[in-house]
């Protein structure tokens, strides 16, 4: 039962506008009176809340108090952000530091521009390895052995027009992204957006996480968006040095 539960906390989890019991049975694969009393035992103990008016359940602050747990202990907040901070005064734009989260990315801080334009990429985000600039840097500079599964076997999710759905494709352009040490996202992910990320490395030579600066395209073209390779890898060079390395 305890991983009944936490699997219908990860499903509530990217439904940012909250569920209903029945959606979230349905997607769980369970019944629906395991489903409401799973769901009922985590709204008491501040897992889950209730939405009486629309009858849907959204994640709790007590997740919330345990991400924030692991995001200290992962020196996401105090060692990170004032990189981040620091790399976004430079830019002027979004600055995103993100992590391997099977065959997803999780995005664990986020800084903003000053700009009006934000960037919807915030921390909790599970995004899609193939289609941006932080997940092509992730599976690029993973193990061998682990980056040829994930060549072989991860989804290619078409989200937007330009995104990469051929698997030799795929498999070209993350050897371009090994050869550059950088990979860039131009509209594959979101139209109107793009980012280009470069790798936080190991010992091993192998990707912990990725740091990526995002902007609208109306803001930047795609050269004056890699001129900041240099700056996002120093930076990289500085948080791997800090940070713990999973």
């Amino acid at each position: 039962m305890v991983g009944k539960a936490l699997g219908l906390l990860v499903l509530l989890g990217e439904e940012p506008r909250g569920a209903s019991a029945a959606e979230i049975s349905r997607r769980a694969e369970l019944p629906f009176s395991t489903t409401y009393r799973l769901l009922g035992s985590l709204a008491r103990d501040g897992f889950v809340d209730y939405e009486p008016d629309g009858r849907r359940y959204h994640l709790g602050l007590r997740i919330f108090q345990l991400g924030q747990r692991v995001s200290n202990h992962h020196g996401f907040a105090g060692t990170a952000m004032p990189v981040l901070r620091r790399v976004t005064a430079e830019t002027g734009e979004a600055t995103i530091l993100s992590v391997r989260d099977g065959q997803h990315h999780l995005t664990v801080s986020k800084v903003d521009g000053p700009q009006i334009f934000r960037v919807t990429s915030d921390p909790g985000h599970l995004g899609s390895l193939s289609t941006t600039s932080v997940g092509k840097v992730l599976v690029a500079f993973a193990e061998d052995a682990e980056r040829e599964r994930l060549l072989a076997e991860l989804p290619l999710e078409q989200l937007t027009a330009k995104s990469v759905t051929d698997r030799d494709a795929f498999r070209a352009e993350i050897a371009q992204v090994r050869r550059q040490g950088y990979a860039v996202m131009d509209e594959e992910n979101e139209a109107g957006m793009r980012a280009v990320a470069v790798p936080l490395l190991n010992s091993q030579g192998h990707a912990f996480a990725s740091l990526a600066t995002a902007v609208p395209v109306f803001r930047l073209g795609l050269d004056e968006l890699i001129a900041h390779v240099p700056l996002l890898q120093e930076a990289a060079a500085e948080l791997a040095a800090r940070l713990p390395q999973r």
